[in-house]
């Protein structure tokens, strides 16, 4: 097994990702996050299950306001998960929340995405890329007429540029596809080119059996290499 990769080093919370820190076990809540009492109470049964951070879906102002009644009940780092409306970035900074998982070039104007990297900044809050073979850029799709490995890490390298820009590299980064060596090659050919800290996993890989194979099998291979900072199984 190859010595786990050295990368750079973010503070989730308390939580140490990446610089040489374990491997940190990470889940997602699938209540509606709007439900505070069953979101806590599935986030408490997952830290009693040995999870390490969370993230929840926060689509909407209520989910956004929620937020900071879920981190007050819970014990590990929170992560919302933030699709197109800055604003909704914006309010769960303001509410506590230990991290954000968005993809910079989806949240709007340039202005938009300065008012989310600066709250970032002053609340310390690191920011997860997420990239995913299902919702590549058009035109690198047409680059590489597949979403192929290359296209996932191009992708991911955007997104990156916007932050770096910005003076900001609180940055931690995933490549999913529901293939697993297309996978795993991203994985690889990312650890290549930069030293951003990496969340790991195989996206919607099916039911509980065939996806746990999958993702047992992905995870291994990268873990083997010393590829992950972070890591979370995803089942359909």
């Amino acid at each position: 097994m190859a010595r786990k990769r050295r990368t750079r080093k973010i503070m989730l919370g308390g939580l140490q990702i990446g610089g040489g820190a374990s491997v940190v076990v990470q889940s997602m809540a699938k209540t509606d996050t709007c439900d505070v009492a069953s979101t806590v109470a599935q986030i408490k049964r997952l830290q009693a299950a040995g999870c390490e951070a969370v993230r929840v879906a926060v689509l909407n102002s209520e989910a956004a306001d929620a937020v900071k009644k879920i981190k007050s009940r819970i014990k590990i780092p929170l992560i919302a998960d933030i699709h197109f409306d800055h604003k909704l970035a914006l309010t769960v900074m303001e509410n506590g929340v230990d991290g954000l998982r968005i993809n910079p070039g989806n949240i709007g104007s340039k202005q938009k995405i300065k008012e989310v990297v600066s709250a970032a900044k002053d609340k310390g809050t690191p920011i997860r890329i997420g990239v995913n073979a299902g919702s590549l850029e058009k035109d690198i799709l047409r680059k590489y007429k597949h979403p192929t490995a290359r296209a996932l890490v191009e992708s991911a390298g955007r997104h990156i540029k916007i932050l770096e820009d910005l003076k900001f590299r609180a940055i931690k980064v995933s490549l999913k596809a529901s293939d697993v060596m297309k996978t795993v090659e991203a994985y690889r050919l990312f650890a290549e080119k930069f030293s951003y800290p990496t969340h790991i996993g195989i996206s919607e890989a099916g039911p509980a059996f065939s996806g746990t194979v999958k993702s047992a099998v992905g995870l291994g291979m990268l873990l083997s290499e010393g590829i992950g900072d972070t890591m979370r199984v995803s089942l359909t």
